[in-house]
């Protein structure tokens, strides 16, 4: 395989089909009984939806593509974009880095959703913007570190999965992939009870003197490869705005017909919503062709465009939710669950505050 170059393209007919059927007919079990659709994420692999971003350093990069697959996802399930966000971000660190080993054994496998996995960044996203201490803690031993502690939140993953980590190993900081693998020390806890997005596979990792060989290692130390993952990192969750945005679009042109009599009198509607979505979308993809800027101002541009996705898909679902009315709130609504699921844009790490912090710190 050549690791230079992309690893599939999007067929967008497909991830169309698995959204519109797949998708559609298990979104009420996701919500109501936190079933986490593996059989639709292994199929989006199949589609294509993880590949085309995964050009590596040294390739023209677009990550156009996920984006908008995830975005398709998004428009009907919020859990299951989210979880290709994870799949995605995954991906993206091991392209991003210069470890042959994981990019030649374990990328491909990402690429097409033969390993499904997680991030495992939020901790560490939000120790680097001081918001809390970084849970891992690491001892350098032959051949690799050993780890130990505890991350609350880790998405998109089971046991066999692999997923980012960040931890301390006393005079710096190291980001690697993890193997969920509790004969090695890193074991799953699923024990998370959400208002929404229960069907994420998120769970509760401990690491018990959990060894991480150095050919899992893909930045020793931590903040310049952390800084070269971050935009392509922040860029890829407007995939989940994006969808979210447009289905609650569509609700709301739905109840034209039956409520528009009465809807006209609310403060925004359809059109006012998607004048803001297709400048936000127009951004974020020309954005995407340059993901590897490490430019502040291009780091700010991102920054601000992942607020707007948070703040627009809470605008939008909310005003989903009044449009549609009495039928959106009762149980099994479409309108309150999208409006559940659109917090999670908001509170997702970066959540609005993270990034209002961050966009403060670079404006000082």
């Amino acid at each position: 395989m050549n690791i230079a170059t992309p690893l599939n393209t999007v067929d967008f007919d497909a991830v169309e089909k698995i959204a519109a059927k797949d998708l559609t007919s298990v979104v009420r079990k996701i919500d109501d009984e936190k079933f986490y659709p593996e059989p639709v994420m292994r199929a989006m692999g199949g589609a294509g939806a993880y590949g085309t971003h995964l050009a590596g350093l040294d390739a023209p990069c677009d990550l156009g593509p996920a984006i908008l697959a995830m975005a398709k996802a998004s428009e009907t399930c919020l859990s299951t974009g989210f979880c290709m966000w994870c799949q995605d971000a995954l991906g993206w660190y091991i392209a991003s880095s210069e470890n042959t080993w994981l990019k030649e054994n374990i990328l491909p496998k990402v690429a097409t959703g033969e390993i499904l996995g997680g991030t495992g960044m939020s901790n560490p996203m939000k120790s680097i913007a001081e918001i809390e201490k970084l849970k891992l803690k690491a001892t350098r031993v032959d051949g690799g570190y050993v780890v130990k502690g505890v991350l609350p939140w880790v998405s998109n993953l089971s046991e066999n999965g692999w997923f980012g980590v960040m931890f301390d190993a006393g005079d710096k900081t190291v980001m690697a992939i993890a193997h969920a693998d509790e004969d090695k020390g890193v074991k799953l806890r699923l024990d998370h009870d959400f208002v929404a997005m229960g069907g994420t596979a998120t769970c509760q990792v401990m690491f018990r003197d959990a060894f991480i060989p150095d050919e899992q290692v893909i930045g020793d130390p931590a903040p310049d490869f952390i800084r070269r993952i971050r935009g392509g990192f922040v860029l890829l969750q407007c995939g989940m705005a994006a969808g979210m945005i447009k289905s609650s679009i569509d609700l709301i042109r739905k109840m034209e017909g039956p409520l528009g009599h009465v809807n006209q009198f609310l403060e925004k509607g359809a059109d006012d919503l998607e004048a803001e979505y297709d400048a936000l979308v127009a951004d974020v993809l020309e954005m995407s062709k340059t993901p590897y800027d490490l430019s502040d101002a291009f780091w700010k541009r991102v920054l601000t465009a992942r607020l707007k996705g948070g703040e627009l898909s809470v605008e939008a679902a909310h005003f989903a939710m009044l449009h549609c009315g009495a039928r959106g709130y009762v149980s099994g609504g479409e309108a309150q669950r999208r409006l559940r699921e659109a917090y999670f844009v908001a509170i997702v790490t970066p959540a609005t505050k993270h990034l209002r912090k961050m966009l403060a710190a670079l404006e000082a």
